[in-house]
């Protein structure tokens, strides 16, 4: 099957880009299979990134033996946030570095989940700018477990609760993701599971509109509690992680010492929502691994320092 007319011509802008800016990688989201003899002739496969939306297509894409197929599932995500995965994603396994220069192609126009649009739009981002402060260390350390779509949802999400609270009002709140058995064996209800009943598609939080209906769950007393799949499991979850050998840094509340001790008890990784401040803190292995000030816009990511762990507001945890 020949390339559409369209698609052709935005390969061949994106080559030329490509030359003229030196840029590091063409970054192709598709939707759709391609004559990927075609695409190689027109774009260097050493230089050609490709993400597929659709899980069935990247499994088609597999095949390809000469394809750098990025392995990531955005789910039910917008284009710039499948976008965003996929260069995240890039970063984390070293095919691309934090500093690069990217052309994007992809579909901008939104169309319907079954019906698949060819390339139609093409960016250039500086990945540098895009990514901000994160490196591919930091990455690493957060995607052990965790897959990075799961986690930059639920970072997002939480990153969104601190900076806006709900009506109005400060919320903490706490998030628990990954190694959801083990988890759920060192928690217990506090009140009704506000989850129960509803469907997998209903509880992904990859998804926009789900996120936005869970921020008034947040509300809630307890901690939340995030398979890996991104599928939220139960709200309303007291922690009973034993805290022992916590080196416990000043400032934090119950609410943070929670998080630490369920994060070393087990494989999880736990996101904490300061009530006080709006700060998010990321617990891994009982430690903090990253921060995320209220101020901040959503993924620009800090490195937590030691001496300022007492900087700011106290927690109660509450």
């Amino acid at each position: 099957m020949a390339l559409p007319s369209q698609t052709s011509a935005l390969l061949k802008s994106a080559r030329q880009l490509l030359d003229e800016l030196a840029a590091d990688a063409v970054l192709l989201l598709t939707e759709t299979d391609l004559d990927w003899a075609e695409v190689l002739d027109i774009l260097p496969v050493e230089k050609l990134l490709i993400s597929a939306k659709d899980p069935d297509l990247n499994a088609v894409l597999q095949a390809y033996p000469k394809l750098r197929v990025l392995e990531i599932d955005p789910g039910p995500t917008p284009t710039h946030e499948q976008m965003s995965v996929a260069l995240l994603e890039a970063v984390a396994t070293e095919k691309l570095k934090a500093g690069a220069h990217v052309i994007a192609l992809y579909n901008g126009i939104g169309a319907e989940d079954s019906r698949p649009e060819h390339v139609d739009s093409l960016s250039v981002i500086h990945l540098g700018e895009h990514l901000e402060r994160l490196t591919a260390a930091d990455l690493r350390k957060l995607d052990t477990q965790v897959p990075l779509e799961t986690l930059r949802a639920v970072v997002e999400l939480a990153t969104e609760i601190g900076q806006e609270g709900r009506e109005g009002i400060p919320v903490g709140t706490m998030f628990v993701v990954g190694d959801t058995e083990k988890v759920l064996s060192m928690s217990r209800p506090l009140n009704f599971n506000p989850f129960r009943g509803y469907s997998r598609k209903e509880r992904d939080i990859r998804d926009k509109k789900v996120r936005e209906q869970i921020k008034d769950i947040a509300q809630l007393e307890g901690a939340m509690i995030i398979r890996r799949d991104g599928v939220a499991e139960a709200a309303c979850m007291y922690i009973d992680a034993p805290a022992d050998k916590l080196t416990v840094s000043k400032g934090w509340g119950t609410r943070h010492i929670s998080a630490a001790a369920i994060s070393k008890k087990t494989k999880a990784i736990a996101i904490v929502v300061s009530q006080s401040s709006g700060r998010v803190v990321i617990f891994q292995n009982g430690m903090v691994m990253l921060q995320i000030e209220a101020f901040a816009r959503p993924m620009i990511f800090q490195r937590f320092r030691m001496d300022h762990a007492g900087d700011g507001n106290p927690e109660n945890g509450t």
